[in-house]
Parts: C-alpha cells; structure tokens; sequence
C-alpha cells in the first residue's frame, strides 16, 4: 500500500469523525424539510404535517406550533456546533432546516406585529433582526445568510398574511388560488428560490384572469405586497417599504392621449399642458416592487408595443426625454376579458401575451365558489359584516344571510362577484332588503347555460329545467316552453320554476 500524505491524513482522519443520522432521524427531517420549503396552502403538505404530528388540528397556526414543539427535542443532540459540523453534508443541511423552522416560529409573533402595525421606526425591526441572526449565527449559519433569512421569514410572513386575509374561502377553487399565488411567489420550489431565485423575480411577468369584481386586484396586492426585499444588518434597514412597493393603475381610466404618459412620465414642455416634470408609474415603482396594470385588455396596441419593450428590454424613456430609464421591478397585469376574445379579436398581440404570461392565474367566480361549497357565501358574508362593523357580529350575519335566503332567486348568480355581495350586504343593513341585479340575470342567462352544456357541468334533469328556465324567461308563457320542448303545460311550469324561480318583481304566469 502507498503511505498517505498529509492532506489524506487529514481527510481520513476527518471521515473517520463524521457521524450520521439515525435512520428515524433521517427520515422526520427530511419530511420536516419538505415541510419548510412547501407551499403551505398545498395537500402535500398538510399531509407531512399530520404525519409527523399526528395531534395536530388541521388548522396552519396551531399545526405549526404542534410541529414545532415537536422538532426542538430532535434538535437538542446538534445543539453543540461541534457535533453538528461532524454530520455529514446532506445530514446537516436536514437538521439546520430543522433549526429554521424552529427560529422562524419562535420569532413569528414579532415578525406579524410588525405586518399589522406597519412601523416607520427602525429599531423595533432591528431589534427582531439581532435575535434571529443571533440565532442562526450560534446554529452554524454565516451573518450574510442568517441576514438573509431574516429577510425571507418577513416576506413569508407578508406573504402568509396578503394571501389568507385577503382572500378567504373554503371552496376548492380559492384553496387553489391560494396555492398558485403563493407559488407564483416563491416559485413552486422554495429551495431554488432561497437559493438563487429570489433576486431574480422581477423576469417572472404574471397575468391575471378573473370576472369583473371576482377579487383580481387583492390578488395581485397579494402578490406584489410579498416580493423578497433585503434587509442590511449594517444599515439597520430594508432596502425598501414592502407598503410602497406596489402600484396599481387601470388602463381604463384614463383616455387614449394620457396613458403613455400616466405609464412612463413626461418632461415639462413634452406636449401641451405639460407644465411641469411628472413620473409615471414605471418610473416611481422600487427595485423591489411590483406595478399593476390593471384592465391590461383595453391597452391599445401602440401602447402593447411600448409595453412589450419594457418588458424585453427593462427600459423605458419618458415623453420629452432621451434619457432611458431602467425598470427593475416586476409587472402584473390582469383583464377580466377572456383570452380567446383578447386574441380572437385580435385586441391583444401574441408576442405581448407571451411577455406577460410566466405565469396566469385565474380568480374563480363567486358563483363558482358557492356552487363548490355551499357555506362559501355564510363565511363571505360574515367576514364583509365583521369588516362593516368593525367587530365579529354572529346576529348581524344571521340576518344578512336571512334576507338573501329570502329576497332572491334560487341559485342567484352573483353577476357583479364578490364585490356586489359587498354592496349586498351594506344594502342589507340599511333597508334590511337585497332585490339582486335582475336585468343583468336576464341578459346573462343564456350565456351561463351555454358555458354549463359546454363543459359538462348538468346532469339531465338540470339540463332540461335550465332549458325551461331561459325559454320562459325569453317567451314569457309557460304554453310556449310546453310547445318548443314538447313538454305538457304543467310539466314545463314545473322545470322552470324549480331550477329558476323568477326575480322579486317579475310576473309570475299562474
């Protein structure tokens, strides 16, 4: 045999040193690693969690801290930094996710009071700085990265906090929601994320879909209000406001004439009426920050083209000015036209589209959502009185839900969304009366039976009642709907009276 050298000695000796794991060990961190960088709106996850903490209650907040006390007596072996610099490099990586998760938790109070009271004082978010680096930095991790990690466990909780508060539901549709906003985040893979990721979101354009008052801008909030922004332990600052740091405008709000410049800013003298210097949007959004362009569908196509530039290009130059500006931030844009007719129409340019479309994410109606889960709209409608009122009212609730049971139409469609259930129940608890949007249930009826047949959605029953329901509501005698579907006259009153009982106000036929 040939003698070892010096440096092999050392690395035998090493070798020889390091420990491993116990299988068991291995095996809970490793779902705990799965668990810390999961999506924690997905199935996946929660079924991690109930295996390794079978007491928990289902619910995120006391999961997490069932969880959590269940990993620090895992840790207290690897406590010493010596002991766990002999781990093996996959083993130590498992167990210091395991010290993440805990210093995340221990810390997430803080991190949340600092979200709800949006402080300007700095020393109150130093102060959490120091105690979570100091804790990372004894568990082995350099001051850079524990600075980093702090930075990543606020825009966690941010993001926790935007997505859940701002858009509850139990339907599936809003728990997939949740999912795809939390994704479009953090990227469907948390550990490319931290790892690299983070500081790269600004390529990733996202364009959402959704009906008119479906919930399309707090989803965008959500997303725009939870980008990473770093924090400098030396500064004892963020680099920006996470409150700043998302803009929105709608396109549809101003004439043909003033987008360009509400967009991209003008120079005194650029055009008539330009009096002064004026920043547009592109221009006041941060590094860090999102801008939101809104009604994205009634953009021109001169304007796309502007568009599309800053997005291939990351610049932009403002009316009256060859200077070129750069733009660092990331764009979300959202239409509640359906991309067929964008592009059918020939209204939106492909080359644009796929600009805009790293990611679509699509907000499910309310009648969507109900017709998933029928306590959809009892929850919704509590939520809207406890906002209205300023404090949780179980009675007050009960009567909001009391008049819509009663003032409309079976299976109402909800045409304005979630946001004419706002106006509802504000209705509600001033005349204690909600009569619906008749003439927008008449006008829209064919449409949602059409799309109904289209996907499949009826079974034989439904298909034939919803049919009586928009011939009625077309002809106006149950004797034609009997004629046209060769039904007998009582047979035909029946289908459509059962799956379509007619609006407060509408003549009913006898």
């Amino acid at each position: 045999m040939f003698p070892l050298n010096s440096a092999e000695c050392t690395y035998a000796v090493h070798f020889m040193n390091m420990s491993s794991l116990s299988s068991g060990d291995r095996e809970f961190f490793t779902a705990l690693d799965r668990v810390v960088y999961g999506n924690p709106f997905s199935e996946r996850r929660e079924k991690l969690i109930q295996r390794l903490a079978p007491a928990s209650k289902g619910t995120l907040d006391a999961d997490r801290d069932t969880l959590a006390r269940l990993v620090e007596p895992r840790l207290r072996p690897y406590l010493d930094l010596d002991d766990l610099q002999r781990l093996a490099a996959n083993d130590r990586r498992l167990v210091q996710s395991g010290f993440l998760y805990v210093c995340y938790h221990r810390h997430v109070a803080s991190i949340d009071k600092l979200i709800d009271q949006q402080p300007d004082h700095e020393t109150a978010v130093h102060r959490i700085a120091q105690s979570v680096t100091s804790d990372l930095v004894g568990r082995g991790i350099e001051e850079p990265l524990a600075s980093r990690y702090f930075a990543l466990f606020f825009q966690l909780r941010r993001a926790f906090h935007f997505i859940v508060r701002s858009l509850t539901g139990n339907s599936e549709s809003m728990r997939g929601l949740r999912r795809a906003l939390w994704d479009n985040v953090f990227t469907h893979d948390m550990r490319a994320f931290e790892t690299g990721l983070w500081k790269r979101m600004e390529d990733f354009s996202t364009l959402i879909l959704g009906e008119t008052g479906t919930g399309k801008g707090a989803a965008a909030a959500a997303i725009g209000r939870s980008a990473f922004i770093p924090y400098s332990f030396n500064e004892r600052r963020f680099a920006a406001s996470y409150a700043d740091s998302f803009i929105a405008i709608n396109l549809s709000q101003f004439a043909e004439s003033l987008i360009e410049s509400e967009l991209f800013g003008h120079r005194k003298g650029a055009f008539t009426g330009a009096i002064d210097h004026h920043q547009g949007v592109f221009e006041r959004c941060n590094a860090h920050g999102a801008l939101f362009l809104d009604e994205i569908g009634e953009a021109s196509i001169p304007i796309q083209i502007k568009l599309l530039q800053v997005l291939q290009e990351r610049t932009f130059t403002p009316l009256g000015s060859r200077d070129r500006k750069r733009f660092a931030g990331r764009v979300i844009a959202a239409t509640n036209r359906t991309l067929a007719d964008l592009r059918g129409e020939r209204r939106f340019r492909d080359d644009f589209f796929y600009r805009l479309c790293s990611d679509v994410i699509a907000v499910p109606t309310l009648r969507q959502r109900i017709e998933e889960s029928p306590r959809e709209l009892e929850e919704l409608v509590r939520l809207l009185v406890e906002r209205t009122g300023g404090e949780e009212n179980p009675d007050r609730a009960a009567f909001v839900m009391e008049a819509l049971e009663r003032d409309l139409p079976r299976g109402y469609p909800w045409p304005g969304n979630v946001r004419e259930l706002e106006q509802a129940v504000r209705r509600i608890l001033l005349t204690g009366r909600y009569t619906g949007d008749v003439a927008d249930v008449s006008s829209s009826e064919e449409d949602r039976f059409a799309e109904s047949v289209r996907t499949g959605r009826l079974s034989a029953q439904e298909l034939l009642g919803r049919y009586c329901v928009m011939l009625y509501r077309r002809f106006g005698t149950y004797a034609e709907v009997a004629e046209r579907t060769g039904l007998d006259r009582r047979t035909a009153r029946k289908y459509a009276v059962d799956y379509g009982p007619v609006a407060d106000g509408e003549k009913v036929e006898s």
